[in-house]
């Protein structure tokens, strides 16, 4: 494991922040990390990086204490934060360069880890640009060119895609998903389920300061989920109705696991059903469907049974 956190706590006042958090992250891993507002993510993240000191618990990276990292492990550590980490009135070169400095590159190393920086997220041609001048997506690009230049083997990603265009977003994820291919273990954050689906093979849901699930992505939608949607396209709002008629006669379902919208019937059915076995009894009723089909349980879902909240709550 390259971060192990273990019983981390920490507390802001009469504020328990984070109670009780052990996570291990192995080298190669995109780690989605989710929770409401006040689920304790930001100050996960912090403890994480060392920006704060944990009440109780330890963090280690690579193997070392985050209280007394050596200079090759804190350049082994990128972060991209939410709020934005440049300087508005210098150029996007002279920024991320100067996070290069600080990383330790010099010289020519310094020159072309700039250039690669800015090739990456598409910022070259604008590089003599004063930040203020770029649009909210490319300064979000220009955020990650900054966190990225040392091409660290960790990279901690926090909201990155925030008040995006959506061709600055696709370009974001793209390149999650390169520095991911390369290697890099990332943890990230975000309030859309759909980029965490995308883009991460293990997820940790947070919620009051605790982590309440944390596993492969599959497995951790698998084991939360309380019931399965099934789909029954029909002709026509009559013979929906008349399809769920039949399907409670013959002991199928019960009424309450069915509804009706427009010509789909939409079924509500145990999470461990055979969806193979269950379409060959719908169909050995020679009902007239178009279609059956299985609408697979999402992040969200899982996401509301355990937290009962939605992200901008």
């Amino acid at each position: 494991m390259i971060i192990e956190a273990e019983d981390l706590h920490k507390s802001f006042k009469a504020n328990k922040a984070v109670g009780g958090v052990s996570i291990a992250i192995d080298e190669g891993e995109t780690v989605g990390l989710l929770g409401p507002n006040g689920a304790g993510k930001s100050t996960t993240l912090n403890l994480l990086l060392g920006l704060v000191s944990p009440d109780s618990g330890s963090v280690r990276v690579f193997g070392e204490s985050i209280r007394r990292l050596s200079a090759d492990t804190k350049r082994a550590i990128g972060f991209v934060p939410q709020d934005f980490a440049f300087f508005p009135e210098l150029s996007g070169l002279a920024n991320v360069t100067y996070w290069g400095r600080l990383y330790g590159l010099r010289k020519r190393a310094l020159d072309t880890a700039v250039r690669d920086a800015l090739e990456f997220t598409g910022l070259w041609e604008r590089r003599k640009d004063a930040a203020k001048t770029y649009s909210g997506g490319m300064q979000r690009r220009l955020n990650i060119s900054c966190g990225i230049v040392h091409n660290p083997k960790i990279l901690i990603m926090d909201e990155p895609t925030v008040g995006v265009d959506p061709q600055s977003r696709n370009h974001i994820l793209d390149s999650v998903r390169t520095l991911s291919a390369g290697g890099a273990t990332v943890v990230y954050t975000s309030h859309y389920m759909e980029e965490i689906q995308a883009l991460c093979d293990r997820v940790v849901i947070m919620d009051g300061g605790k982590v309440v699930a944390d596993g492969a992505l599959e497995k951790v939608i698998r084991d939360n989920t309380n019931e399965r949607v099934v789909m029954l396209e029909t002709p026509s709002p009559g013979a929906a109705r008349d399809t769920v008629d039949q399907l409670v006669r013959n002991e199928i379902v019960a009424t309450p696991q069915a509804d009706v919208e427009d010509s789909t019937v939409v079924l509500r059915v145990a999470a461990d059903l055979d969806f193979n076995d269950f379409a060959s009894r719908v169909l050995a009723l020679g009902l007239t469907l178009e279609s059956i089909s299985e609408k697979r349980p999402s992040l969200e879902t899982v996401f509301l049974n355990l937290t009962g909240k939605t992200l901008r709550d």
